[in-house]
């Protein structure tokens, strides 16, 4: 993430401490991101003539951000109360919210528990609850068979989490190594080259353990009923996207009244494969929002 960025460092509602950051001027905007994902995957809203003010923080114990003092303190709830607390540290009573793959479920939370905090939602690559029996949809098993598959993955990746960080910090990511996952579907072949390595170079440099012990605390927080929602949604979803469902995303978007689906040429990664795309998409939730 280039360019002046305001540091942010406010106290969540159990004490935990959060690193957050703002940067830009114009429409409020607070982005949910993806677990362990920087700002760097964003490069079209964090660009200085975005016309956005975007408030965003790091996940507990990544980017900067203390472990909260109790390990179970990682659910939904949690990101949701960091979030207020970051929206209140720089003074963004409302914003539209971005979010992307598990930051889905923290946007949509945060609009239930703080509805007049949420002026609107773009949704991207994600699902409202439920997310790891939205994993892996290709595979056309049954929701419950693959929140187990993709549960007992994380436990297994969580217990070997010294050596998956040992691995991932000797391969440094490089063009040819974005080229390969393109070969292989991973990504979308429109994708920015050095947008993505940026991107993978950041995320190999968590710790595994804890980071797999927040992606369980996620997989906790059940599918919503969100029938009373009023604000305005747009939910994206990358038609080659091997990780989000897209059957499911277009399922929640039937469940949310007015909501707006956007099918997309591209993977789990929208947010660097169609940057230009999400922006013109915001605008969109933007024109039906009271900001």
């Amino acid at each position: 993430m280039s360019g002046l960025v305001e540091e942010l460092r406010p106290t969540s509602a159990d004490g935990t401490v959060v690193h957050g950051w703002v940067r830009g001027d114009g429409t409020p905007v607070l982005l949910a991101n993806g677990l362990g994902a920087g700002g760097s995957a964003w490069p079209a809203l964090l660009a200085r003539d975005s016309g956005f003010r975007v408030v965003g923080w790091h996940y507990r114990g990544l980017g900067g951000s203390p472990r909260p003092s109790s390990a179970g303190n990682v659910g939904v709830d949690h990101h949701v109360d960091d979030a207020a607390a970051v929206m209140d540290a720089a003074g963004m009573p409302r914003a539209l919210v971005v979010s992307w793959s598990v930051g889905v479920n923290v946007a949509f939370e945060l609009a239930v528990r703080h509805p007049d905090r949420v002026a609107g939602i773009l949704a991207v690559s994600g699902v409202p609850g439920g997310t790891f029996a939205s994993m892996f949809g290709a595979t056309r098993l049954p929701g419950p068979v693959r929140k187990a598959v993709a549960v007992s993955a994380a436990r297994t990746l969580r217990a070997a989490g010294p050596v998956v960080g040992a691995v991932s910090r000797r391969v440094e990511p490089t063009p040819a190594m974005v080229r390969r996952l393109v070969r292989l579907g991973v990504v979308d072949d429109g994708v920015d080259v050095e947008t993505m390595r940026a991107t993978l170079d950041g995320f190999a440099r968590h710790d595994f353990r804890w980071y797999f012990t927040l992606a369980l605390g996620i997989s906790r927080h059940a599918r919503m009923d969100l029938s009373a929602m009023r604000c305005p949604v747009v939910l994206a979803a990358g038609r080659s996207d091997l990780l989000a469902a897209r059957a499911d995303i277009a399922t929640a978007a039937t469940e949310i009244p007015g909501a707006e689906l956007e099918l997309m040429p591209g993977t789990h990664y929208l947010p660097i494969e169609q940057a230009e795309a999400m922006v013109a998409l915001l605008r969109r939730v933007e024109s039906r929002a009271a900001v």
